[in-house]
């Protein structure tokens, strides 16, 4: 059956996508009463898709007792807050939050350690439905992307807005998650409208209203603004996007540099930015916020391992290889320490990664006051390159062929029997006994 393409007097049903008269209140295929009526509908084609709290919802998914329940995905009451269900956002609970914090303001929360896994897992489920609607997906996260739906309508007999309402509604039904849909004629302004209507939002700015709806958004919606910048511009008397536009662009390039044309382009609604496919990330990283502060060097040496092969499995299934290894430290007061060094050539080799990465900690550790304890470290790959570049025979270490083969060995294991069928002895707690003094044990 041929769905009805809305003319600018139609609205279109959230339930079903099917047009709807712009008298109606309710859907006549459906009788659904989620109608969504614009009258730039059928001319804009840039969205942006961000799935509701994301892990959480995940959560709840894979345990319908929960469904009602606050939820809190994150790390222990020493850790932060990664997701929190609307049930818990609304008790004041949000991302990045200290765990503590969040458990005051909500005792009753269940608390859930994350599952990167699992989430990726599901959002490789939810690109493909994706790439069914467009090829031009640019991600931003696991459960959040721009799409380019530009001449899309005669492949799907559908505008762009009813793809949206379809791949949002396959979503719920398929994967068992939610999203709420932004749709607009640029990415600025389609991410902004994404956020106005969740959870199960839509939301549409045309070109009409863009300027009306900027002029009293606080400047910190403008992507790249920054608490350094937020505090220059409001010290400037800037605080809306409305009051930035009465600026003329060249003197807020004298005075803010290059990010100056772009506060002039978005406080107009303009943002000439393509949707670009499968972008790749800058880095890929992994962290661990201990139970309790740690001052012995040794011990934190031995929370590194798993962090470096969770880093190069990422690696692996990303078809990546990275040159600059960064590794973090962050002390019992929260300052956060950082160092990094390039290779000499570009790896995904778990074992290459953890040697690099312990002169790199020692660095850390040394610039930080003496007796210092730490809540969390950090080890990260950068620089990325193609993985036919990296690891080749190096002369000067006759050994780093074996490395190589035994870590191929092992991977080989894991992808038949699971992470757990096998892995180097240094992965394995030591307790009760010293640690190794040598942090190159195989």
């Amino acid at each position: 059956m041929t769905t009805k393409h809305p003319s600018d007097s139609d609205g279109l049903c959230r339930d079903c996508s099917a047009t709807v008269p712009r008298a109606a209140r309710h859907c006549p295929a459906c009788a659904a009463p989620r109608i969504l009526f614009h009258d730039e509908i059928n001319s804009l084609s840039i969205a942006h898709i961000d799935c509701d709290s994301f892990y959480a919802s995940v959560e709840k998914r894979d345990d319908p007792t929960l469904r009602d329940e606050p939820v809190i995905v994150g790390g222990g009451r020493r850790g932060v807050v990664s997701a929190a269900c609307y049930v818990a956002r609304i008790r004041g609970v949000h991302s990045a939050m200290p765990m503590f914090k969040a458990l005051k303001l909500c005792p009753d929360a269940t608390v859930i350690k994350p599952n990167m896994e699992k989430y990726s897992a599901v959002g490789r489920q939810i690109r493909e439905l994706m790439r069914e609607i467009t090829p031009l997906i640019e991600p931003l996260s696991i459960d959040e992307a721009f799409m380019d739906l530009t001449g899309t309508e005669r492949l799907h007999r559908a505008s762009p807005a009813q793809s949206m309402i379809r791949l949002a509604n396959r979503i719920e039904r398929e994967i068992g998650v939610t999203a709420s849909i932004g749709l607009s004629y640029n990415k600025f302004l389609a991410k902004l409208a994404s956020d106005i209507d969740k959870p199960r939002g839509f939301a549409v700015i045309g070109q009409a209203e863009a300027v009306g709806f900027l002029n009293t958004l606080p400047v910190t919606h403008i992507w790249g603004v920054g608490k350094s910048l937020h505090k220059k511009l409001v010290a400037d008397g800037i605080q809306t996007i409305g009051q930035l536009r009465a600026h003329d662009p060249d003197r807020l390039v004298a005075r803010y540099g290059a990010i100056g044309h772009r506060l002039a382009r978005f406080s107009r609604g303009e943002d000439h930015r393509t949707v670009i496919p499968q972008s790749l990330p800058k880095s890929l990283s992994s962290e661990t916020t201990f139970s309790e502060d740690i001052g012995d060097r040794d011990k934190i040496v031995q929370r590194l391992w798993t962090l470096c092969e969770k880093v190069t499995d990422q690696m692996k299934v990303r078809k990546l290889a990275g040159r600059t290894v960064t590794v973090k430290l962050k002390s019992a007061q929260f300052k956060t320490i950082t160092r990094s060094q390039s290779l000499s050539a570009p790896t995904q080799l778990a074992e290459t990664l953890y040697r690099a990465a312990i002169p790199l900690l020692d660095r850390a550790i040394d610039a930080a006051p003496a007796g210092s304890k730490y809540r969390l470290i950090g080890v990260g790959l950068s620089s990325f390159v193609d993985p036919l570049e990296a690891d080749p025979p190096d002369l000067a270490d006759p050994d780093a062929n074996h490395r190589k083969k035994v870590e191929a060995v092992i991977d080989q294991v894991r992808g038949k029997l699971g992470h757990n069928a096998i892995g180097k002895g240094r992965a394995v707690p030591r307790s009760g006994k010293p640690a190794r003094k040598s942090p190159y044990d195989r």
